[in-house]
């Protein structure tokens, strides 16, 4: 690591020279590979981009020049020539750098990224902020060929090449999101690349014409026509002529001299933005990456010779997204209306079990939850049974759909989302916090979340049942080691389950957090306070009945959730017992998410950190009671001593 060892800034790479690049990718490719097989995270994406990276870095003056990356999980070689070496073996851990982009962490992080076809949009926004301050800096925005397909990109292009600003724009094009690529796009951008013939056909007939002494400059004009008609015909130059895009490419994504010569080019177009087409390989430089894609996405630690993972102890239980995929494939087989979708994230739903069992009732639209969202709504006004499983943070893209294209319709589609709650290493962007509060105000939707991986499956066959939307939401990691043997069972909409009995104190949990409220409750009646444990079940509708009943014979109720506070479900029942007039009566404690942006680091640490585990559930408990207690025998003493 001889270059890497003195690079601390893009201005230490930008003194090394051209002929240096190569070894310098070299060696960053090699400090990602052993930094990941010891820490894991999202290597992959960025070992493909290394080259990427170091072009950029070393053809523009950062941070002068604005540098906005999608996604953001490509750009480990971006934090390494960025100041961030010496911390990326921190990076997706509890106090550690991020795995994407944050503003708060890197002059160098000029947009936080997280979410996928984002930075198109930031960085117009960036140039044309330049533009009216009268500024000259370069604006470059990276972007995958999967992201590029997503709506928002679209509409960035589209407003670009009308406002013909100055704008770069570096097409990461490996093929992949996380899954493989898919859409019409894709075959678009294949058919580019079979067209460089005529690009460079067509730049020298256009030298010859224009060297022709007096009538060159007229020769060119006519013949603009006939090259236009060629175009038309010979590629497919929706981006490249009709949009107002300046198309270089392709490029060896792989080669850092050919980059930078071309990224150069890039920064002599004036006139209009500019797409420089790199083609990478996701995985690039490690065999065991690249041949599997999407099982190296993201890992934990691994062996650096053999690409074996370091297992950890093997779970008691199998993950929720395994149960959902096999669950799914169990209904489908039952009932010839239900269709499985998913947004570019086959495996990480388990919908690629779908996909291979039922390849034609199940669909990967690509990066387009929006899209998912109402192509799913079209199908259910035809009778059919859409499911859609999207993690819970993107599900959050698709809001305006789901409020007006299928609730207020009142149409039949369901909504599966993974990844809901406190995550992990991921962090701020993918943590599922929101759905509970985005959900909960529509009319029309039910919502639910399982307490364990069997009562999911009683879930899916509950939500296939019913007519209308409905959402379920459950987490990332294993279950609890629930009966999947047993057949699954249909369950009452809206109605709670008592799994504990007795005192004066109520714990109303749903979905991850009932089986450690079970365990506090326990640990409780170690104490001498016994506490009734309710599974809530359904957040939306609530067991009103139920709950009405324990503020009446109890005098504290505690709610727990894996959510925001912030419209939630602890919000959700206090709000039933103001409109019964019964908060005077009991003491209603909401245990949850607080209203701030949430780091990355061990899901567990989390929870504890916010006292959503079976300790800071017993801990808040008691504490309560205990101040009711100190109040009761305040008012005891008091009532004695007025008697005397």
């Amino acid at each position: 690591m001889k270059l890497l060892q003195h690079i601390d800034s893009p201005a230490d790479l930008r003194r090394l020279r051209p002929e240096q690049l190569q070894t310098a990718a070299d060696e960053i490719r090699q400090y990602i590979l052993e930094t990941m097989s010891r820490v894991g995270g999202h290597t992959g994406a960025s070992l493909g981009a290394v080259e990427l990276a170091v072009a950029l870095h070393y053809a523009f003056d950062t941070p002068r020049d604005r540098l906005v990356w999608d996604v953001g999980h490509q750009a480990y070689a971006h934090k390494i020539l960025t100041g961030r070496r010496e911390l990326l073996p921190t990076v997706k851990q509890y106090g550690g750098i991020s795995g994407f982009l944050r503003r708060d962490e890197s002059e160098y992080d000029t947009f936080g990224a997280g979410h996928a076809s984002t930075s198109l949009s930031a960085a117009l926004g960036m140039a044309v902020a330049r533009d009216q301050r009268g500024e000259d800096h370069h604006v470059v925005a990276v972007i995958g060929d999967s992201s590029l397909a997503g709506g928002m990109a679209m509409e960035a292009v589209n407003q670009s090449g009308h406002l013909r600003t100055r704008l770069i724009v570096l097409l990461n094009d490996n093929e992949m999101s996380i899954a493989p690529a898919v859409g019409a796009l894709t075959g678009y951008l294949n058919r580019i690349r079979e067209a460089q013939g005529y690009h460079r056909f067509k730049d020298e007939v256009g030298d010859l014409l224009h060297d022709i002494p007096s009538f060159g400059e007229r020769l060119y004009n006519a013949a603009k026509t006939v090259k236009d008609a060629i175009a038309a015909a010979v590629l497919p130059g929706a981006l490249v002529n009709e949009l107002g895009f300046k198309y270089i490419g392709y490029v060896d994504g792989h080669n850092p001299r050919a980059l930078v010569h071309a990224l150069e080019e890039a920064k002599q177009v004036k006139d209009s933005p500019v797409i420089v087409h790199a083609l990478t390989q996701k995985g690039k430089g490690y065999p065991a990456r690249e041949k599997n894609y999407y099982a190296w996405h993201a890992t934990g630690p691994f062996d650096l010779k053999t690409g074996t993972a370091v297992k950890s102890a093997s779970p008691a239980a199998p993950a929720y997204t395994a149960v959902f995929g096999q669950a799914m494939c169990e209904l489908m087989g039952r009932d010839p209306k239900v269709i499985a979708l998913t947004a570019a994230m086959p495996d990480g739903t388990g919908i690629d079990k779908v996909l291979e069992k039922f390849p034609e009732r199940a669909y990967d639209v690509g990066i387009a939850e929006q899209h998912c969202v109402t192509f799913s709504a079209g199908m259910s006004t035809e009778g059919l049974k859409p499911f859609c499983a999207i993690y819970s943070t993107f599900l959050q893209r698709a809001f305006d759909q789901i409020v007006h294209d299928v609730c207020l319709q009142n149409l039949n589609v369901k909504f599966c989302m993974d990844r809901a709650g406190i995550v992990g290493g991921d962090g701020p962007t993918h943590h599922g916090l929101l759905d509970i509060a985005y959900l909960r105000p529509v009319p029309n939707m039910v919502v639910m979340a399982p307490s364990d991986e069997g009562e999911m499956r009683d879930m899916l066959h509950t939500m296939a049942a019913h007519e209308g939307p409905a959402a379920m939401r459950y987490p990332r990691g294993n279950g609890v080691g629930a009966d999947l043997k047993r057949e699954p069972r249909l369950l009452e909409i809206g109605k709670a389950e008592i799994l504990r009995d007795g005192g004066e104190v109520a714990v109303v949990a749903y979905g991850s957090m009932v089986h450690p409220a079970v365990r506090a409750a326990e640990q409780l009646a170690k104490d001498g306070v016994e506490a009734t444990v309710v599974n809530a079940r359904f957040v939306k509708p609530l067991d009103a009945g139920l709950l009405l009943a324990l503020a009446r014979t109890r005098r504290l109720i505690v709610t727990v959730e894996e959510a925001y506070l912030a419209g939630g479900f602890g919000s959700a029942v206090t709000e039933l017992l103001e409109e019964n007039g019964l908060l005077d009566s009991v003491r209603v404690v909401r245990m949850g998410v607080p209203d701030r942006i949430i780091t990355h680091g061990d899901p567990k640490l989390l929870l504890a950190k916010y006292g959503l585990d079976a300790d800071g559930i017993y801990t808040r408990v008691k504490e309560a009671w205990e101040v009711l207690e100190e109040r009761r025998a305040g008012a005891r003493s008091k009532a004695v001593d007025s008697r005397q």
